[in-house]
């Protein structure tokens, strides 16, 4: 792979996210993604190894009932009617929570570590690549979820039509969570510090996405986007005098907190309160990530 002062960032010409060139190749993506993202010692600064994932799993609860109730507003109907897939499911966490709640579980992914504890737990998973979304047949879902993935592809467009087109409903709903990159907070915090964009990170990251950009892609692709939810904006941190990004131990402390302060909202029942404060991040823009709840149009 190449180094990150080989690559540049450009607008999208049409939807203004920003996109790495050149573009690295599908094969360059996919041995990436499937070698080192979850197996390497690159799982150490993401949340997508089963052990992390596992040792917050009272936090990532939270955020999953959050989008379920999405999904039953959205949708209104009970789960036990609804057919899921998650593209890029990785260790298939989200899947095994919503299965619990009675719904029909897919998913598909380029690593197969994650993928054979998948199909361990019973969930109808297949190990492939990201290029292409088609991956059981010309099946049709109610809901398409993609949790920190678009970020990854060298193509997003191109598979946004593909799900709109001939994977997902009509009418049916669409998930899509990325990173809310060049965010005020976080540039801010960048320039506080004199830092180079730490969150410029290829070729694990080839696109870089605002709530407006990406809603701009999603309408673009035909749908039409309902609901935008960020999550706790991390930069502020930063900002309070904590800087993770030169040590990895305070970033471990700032992440506690922010998930300590979740959990004891939702213990005094306030998770309305959480989605409220998450949307009205979302509308500022702020937030370290945005998750654009999008039906089929």
């Amino acid at each position: 792979m190449k180094n990150n002062c080989d690559y540049s960032l450009q607008p999208h010409e049409k939807y203004g996210f920003l996109q790495v060139k050149p573009t690295p190749s599908v094969e360059e993506i996919n041995r990436f993604y499937a070698n080192e993202f979850y197996s390497g010692d690159y799982k150490n600064f993401n949340n997508s190894s089963l052990d992390v994932q596992l040792a917050d799993q009272k936090f990532w609860e939270g955020t999953w009932n959050d989008q379920a109730k999405v999904i039953q507003e959205q949708l209104a109907r009970p789960f036990a009617d609804l057919e899921i897939l998650d593209v890029g499911c990785g260790w298939a966490q989200a899947l095994l929570h919503f299965k619990r709640l009675g719904a029909s579980c897919y998913g598909f992914d380029p690593a197969i570590e994650a993928v054979e504890y998948g199909i361990s737990q019973d969930l109808n998973i297949k190990h492939c690549g990201v290029e292409s979304m088609d991956v059981f047949g010309g099946k049709k879902f109610d809901v398409v979820m993609l949790n920190n993935v678009l970020e990854h592809l060298a193509e997003p467009v191109s598979v946004m039509t593909e799900i709109r087109q001939s994977v997902l409903k009509d009418g049916g709903l669409l998930i899509v969570t990325v990173p809310n990159e060049f965010n005020k907070f976080q540039v801010a915090a960048q320039r506080l510090y004199d830092l180079e964009p730490w969150w410029v990170t290829p070729p694990a990251h080839l696109n870089y996405f605002s709530k407006s950009s990406l809603q701009a892609m999603l309408t673009g692709c035909g749908f039409h986007s309902e609901l935008a939810v960020a999550s706790f904006p991390l930069e502020l941190f930063l900002l309070m005098g904590d800087n993770y990004v030169n040590d990895r131990d305070i970033g471990k402390a700032c992440h506690a907190k922010r998930v300590q302060f979740e959990l004891n909202l939702r213990q005094l029942g306030e998770d309305d309160t959480i989605l409220q404060f998450y949307r009205a991040l979302a509308d500022a823009n702020l937030g370290r990530q945005i998750t654009c709840y999008a039906k089929a149009i």
